[in-house]
Formats: structure tokens, sequence, C-alpha cells
């Protein structure tokens, strides 16, 4: 997977720009499906994504060239490298050089797409399709896609989180096969971390919430936690995945040499996106990672053997081992579009068409968004790619809700796990209890 989507991806709950603002004050009206434009004649529409590097605008052309050719009579004007907040502007504005179809990166922003308007609701194109969401796509996607039953927006390929592995220190340790259970992955990062002075020679894995990936919602989703109660509010003090997730991390902090330590090891690191990733140099043993890594670790011509696997999973769900976290890339249409049928007709092939989307997937790497595409013999991947195409699929893998404010809440539980991993927050009780509020307070005052 190329850099712009997994970064976009996982910083854009932590990045609350003036999209925020944008989306809320959108109101730009919907035609629930009272597009009146003929998408058999001759028309121009304005595709708009924030692709960038060279390889994904040429899978981009190549996408849409495939949809000319079966629609000879819509011709697609693709603008690249957009920002959410430049999406957003023009959303706002309209006219002839705005988008009448996106495509964002940040799965956070679907709520504020839904909720103000921006988006249409794409479930009356879907019907008088007939297509159907619930079995057209895997059940994570079909998830985040949607809010409040407005499904303003669908999936455009997707990520999917695993676990990577250093087979040649596996076998150094004597593990024979990788964790399947929470309790099995910390007794494998304790065989495998050695230290070395007031440091770590191998670290059998980052546990720390400012490490690669590692987020609360990446380990909470292999507990299957429910984030909203059926009234809108904040679940985080009642469910005990979250409970059962905060202490599984800290429980690893602390076993692994306790946060300062771990935090100064961080410091001496390289960076996420760089060939000096922790786990492509061998001083990381266990990545929690995208399936994006798989190829970013063979660039980096590892002196190991990489493995690829299912994160674990906790002990008394071990019937479920093999799901993971689930995000991706969204597309939509435009509110403002007097073009909408047409519209549609795009956003259709993109994300329903399996040679399509299988041919995306294959030139960029990411995990496809259909079930029938998912399937496909058509795809062409790395033999252990597959556990992510297995994830995807599986209909025990979680994602983070869509809410009104978009990713605030995320940023929010986040805080807070900075706050106990570290020891400022010792009471964990009392701690859900108080970020649970401060959820619910900041989704009243967005309403």
């Amino acid at each position: 997977m190329p850099k712009a989507i997994p970064e976009v991806a996982r910083k854009a709950a932590f990045a609350l720009t003036a999209s925020a603002v944008l989306l809320t004050t959108a109101c730009t009206g919907q035609s629930s499906s009272g597009a009146d434009d003929d998408a058999s004649k001759d028309t121009t529409i304005n595709f708009w994504h924030a692709w960038s590097a060279p390889n994904e605008v040429a899978a981009v052309k190549s996408l849409i060239a495939g949809f000319e050719k079966a629609h000879p009579n819509i011709h697609v004007n693709v603008v690249g490298n957009m920002t959410d907040d430049k999406i957003n502007q023009s959303l706002r504005s309209g006219g002839d050089k705005a988008p009448d179809v996106i495509s964002s990166f940040t799965t956070n922003n679907v709520g504020k797409f839904c909720s103000s308007g921006a988006l249409v609701d794409l479930n009356p194109f879907f019907k008088k399709s007939g297509i159907d969401p619930q079995t057209t796509f895997p059940k994570a996607m079909n998830e985040y896609t949607q809010f409040d039953g407005n499904r303003c927006s669908v999936p455009l390929l997707g990520d999917a989180y695993g676990l990577y592995y250093n087979k040649t220190a596996f076998k150094k340790a004597g593990i024979t096969s990788p964790p399947k259970t929470w309790s099995e992955f910390e007794a494998d990062a304790r065989k495998l971390t050695i230290t070395q002075g007031d440091g770590y020679k191998q670290l059998g894995f980052m546990p720390d919430y400012h490490g690669w990936e590692s987020t609360t919602e990446h380990y909470f989703a292999q507990f299957s936690p429910t984030y909203f109660d059926s009234s809108g509010k904040s679940n985080l003090a009642k469910d005990p995945a979250f409970e059962a997730g905060f202490k599984l991390q800290k429980k690893l902090v602390d076993e692994l040499g306790g946060f300062q330590k771990l935090e100064k090891f961080r410091s001496t690191l390289g960076d996420e996106w760089g060939a000096k990733h922790p786990f492509h140099t061998g001083q990381v043993a266990m990545q929690l990672d995208g399936e994006w890594r798989l190829g970013m670790a063979e660039d980096a011509k590892p002196k190991f053997d990489v493995g690829v696997a299912p994160l674990p999973v906790p002990d008394d769900q071990a019937s479920q081992y093999g799901k993971g976290y689930i995000t991706g890339t969204i597309a939509g249409i435009a509110a403002t579009s007097k073009k909408q049928n047409a519209a549609w007709e795009l956003v259709k092939y993109m994300t329903t068409d399996t040679d399509a989307v299988v041919n995306f997937s294959n030139a960029i790497h990411n995990v496809p968004s259909t079930l029938a595409a998912l399937k496909s013999p058509k795809l062409k991947y790395d033999p252990r790619f597959k556990t992510f195409l297995d994830i995807a699929a599986n209909p025990d893998s979680t994602t983070t809700p869509a809410s009104i404010n978009g990713g605030v809440y995320l940023v929010t539980i986040q805080q807070f796990g900075y706050d106990y991993e570290s020891g400022k927050a010792k009471d964990l009780k009392a701690g859900l209890e108080s970020t649970a509020k401060q959820i619910d307070t900041d989704i009243a005052q967005a309403k």
C-alpha cells in the first residue's frame, strides 16, 4: 500500500483541521435520489481523489479508462492529490469545476459527510440498480460507510490489520507458530525480548500507543467492542471489552520493561514509513500493522523471513481467531452535483464491478472492497497477503463507527490511553467513566 492511505487513515482522527468546521456547516441538502440528469446522454463529470504517488495516479487513470470504455457517453475529468479540506470546500461551494464524485482516505469523516448533507444518500441509487450492499460488501466496510441509516458513502478498496512477525527470531526463541490468543502473545513477546544494558537488543513487541499503528482502536478491534449504545451514548465505561483492552495493553507495557524504558527505546528507532522501521531492522520482532507493510518490509530487504498472521484474540474468543480491524477509502456523490445519475454510474462501476475492483486492488495493493472481488481468481498477490483478504472477509472483523463529529471520540479515547499507559491515570474504571462523559458532551455539542 502507498504511504498516503495508511498514514492519513491512522492520523486523520488526530488532526482536527478546518475540515471539521467545513463539514458541519456544509448543509448543502440532498436530492434523495431526486437526480434528474439523463445518464445516457453525452456528459462530463468531475472526480476528485487523494492519491498522488505515480503508481497510484496511473492506477486511477486505468480505472477511469475502463469506466469510459464501458460508458462512452460519460467523460470523466480527474483531479488528484485532493485533501479532505479542499474537497470539503468544493462540496460547500459547488459549481461547474466542483466534484460530482469524491473519494477520501478518511473514514472518520463519514458521520459528518452524512449528517451535513454534503454527500447524497446512496441507498436509493443502490435500490434503483438492484444492488444489495449487505451482500456486496464485507460487513465492517458496509458499516463504516453509513451513519444513522444514511449511506452517503461506499467502500473503494480497504485496509486490514494483522500481525507481522520475524520468523527467524521466532525460531531462535523456540516459538513454532504465531500466537493466536493474547496470553500466547504475551508469552511470546517476553521470550522475544532481549535486553541490552538499560535498553534492548531486540524487543518482542512495542505496545506503546505512541508506537507504530498500536492505537486503541486497533487493539480494541480484537475484543469486538460496541462503542455506542442504542441511544448514541458512549459505551466506553459499560462494555467490558474496553476495560479488557486497556488492561491488556498496560500489562504488555509493564511486562516488557515499563513505559519510561519503552519510550526511551522508541525514541531511538526509525520512523514508520522509512526503511529503518524497527520491524524491518529486526529491532522489534512482532508488529501490528496493515496490509501495506508487507511490501514495505520486503522492499527494505530484511535479514530474516517475514511472517504474516491475524492478530491474536482474547482467550475466551479463541473461536474468532482470524478477525481484525478494517478501514479504507470511501467514495461518494456531491449533493451539489447536477449530474448525480451519471455520477452514480461511475461510483457503481468503481465500487461494485468485480473486475474493476480487482484490477485497482492489484495496481495499488490494497484489500478489495467487495466479497466477490476478495474471492476473484484474478487477484495477484504474495501468498502471505491472503491473510488480509481473509481478515477483510471475516464477519467477525470490526471497525470504528461513524460519529457526527468524526473521529473526535477516538482522539479522546487515545488521549486517555496515553494517560493510563504512562501511569498518569491510575483508576481505570473512573477514567473510562470520565472519558465516556467527555465523548457524550462533545457529540451533544456537535449536533
